[in-house]
């Protein structure tokens, strides 16, 4: 029985044109910088969100550490477009992040429910709580979307070079 190689079993996140791309755009450093600032202020945020809905108190500041948060989405987001367009060509859903972008939207669209309810005033307080706590279980799973496949994606990295050696030198 032939078993295949570990690197046939799955394509790479990244081509090698793709990886080269990655690391020249300065998009990449922003990627990197910005998403441990989003998840610090997201903790710092949801420690307070719930604090405000198990006591009443810290009204102020959990409505605008929910605003701060939803600003660095926005701007994460933004960047991460950008990034996504100079690494794969497409703004959105290039073809190894699909999913990932797929929930992105959902969490976008959460803390934009909480943004237009915190501006008209359409929910009372409480509700708009419980909106942004929706929103944050939601980037907790797309956080770890990303954290898993940009793991993969390192462990793959000398899997993935192999790869391209064996296919060079089936060429010649």
């Amino acid at each position: 029985m032939s078993r295949r190689p570990v690197y046939e079993s799955k394509s790479p996140l990244y081509t090698p044109e793709e990886r080269q791309r990655r690391n020249a755009t300065p998009w990449t450093i922003v990627q990197a910088v910005l998403a441990p600032i989003q998840f610090v202020v997201f903790l710092v945020s949801l420690v307070l969100v719930l604090r405000y809905l198990q006591t009443g108190d810290g009204a102020l500041a959990a409505t605008w550490s929910v605003v701060c948060k939803t600003g660095l989405l926005y701007t994460i987001m933004v960047t991460g477009a950008i990034w996504e367009k100079e690494v794969f060509g497409c703004y959105l859903f290039a073809r190894p992040f699909f999913w990932e972008d797929a929930v992105s939207m959902i969490v976008i669209a959460l803390h934009t429910a909480y943004l237009y309810a915190f501006v008209t005033g359409s929910l009372p307080l409480r509700e708009q709580m419980l909106i942004a706590l929706a929103a944050y279980a939601a980037y907790v799973v797309n956080a770890a979307q990303f954290v898993l496949k940009l793991r993969a994606a390192r462990r793959a990295e000398p899997t993935a070079a192999a790869h391209h050696a064996v296919k060079a030198e089936y060429a010649r």
